[in-house]
């Protein structure tokens, strides 16, 4: 069972990795996809959501890129996930089936619902600062291990200085 797309997955290591890098300008787009192996194009697209919805501001033209419209404190993984994918998560039936609820539960209803609920708490409760704050102190990485990153925070001192 697949819980988050993966448009929100690579919506939330993109918004880690602008927080974690923390330019006071903008993070060039390019960089980010490379950073994160994450397609350049599919990346603009989740950029353009998160961007309608008040979470990044982008800047066009040669200094241009991304960057958080509010503090990382203020922005949670619930507010990635429903800016990408909607509220479908927290309603939808588990097994697919059109109609699930009380009065026609599927057989995993009552097992599902809590769970549900379980991951809406944890998601409305988990700030990108909170995970960049986590990822500095067990250095944590953001891409799998084939990304040409040896070491995410050696990686981050020299982005830092440009």
């Amino acid at each position: 069972m697949v819980i988050l797309s993966k448009a929100s997955e690579y919506a939330i290591r993109a918004v880690i990795y602008i927080a974690l890098v923390g330019r006071k300008g903008y993070t060039p787009i390019r960089e980010i996809s490379n950073a994160l192996d994450i397609s350049f194009h599919f990346l603009t697209k989740i950029f353009q959501i998160l961007t309608d919805n008040n979470y990044l501001v982008s800047y066009r033209g040669p200094r241009g890129g991304i960057v958080l419209a509010k503090s990382s404190k203020e922005i949670t993984l619930y507010d990635i996930v429903t800016a990408i994918d909607g509220e479908q998560l927290f309603h939808q039936c588990a097994i697919g089936l059109t109609g699930c609820g009380e009065d026609k539960p599927c057989p995993i209803h009552e097992k599902w619902g809590p769970i549900r609920d379980d991951i809406k708490n944890k998601l409305m409760s988990a700030t990108i600062h909170e995970l960049v704050e986590k990822m500095k102190a067990d250095e944590l990485r953001l891409a799998d291990d084939n990304v040409h990153v040896n070491n995410w925070f050696e990686a981050l001192k020299v982005i830092k200085t440009m």
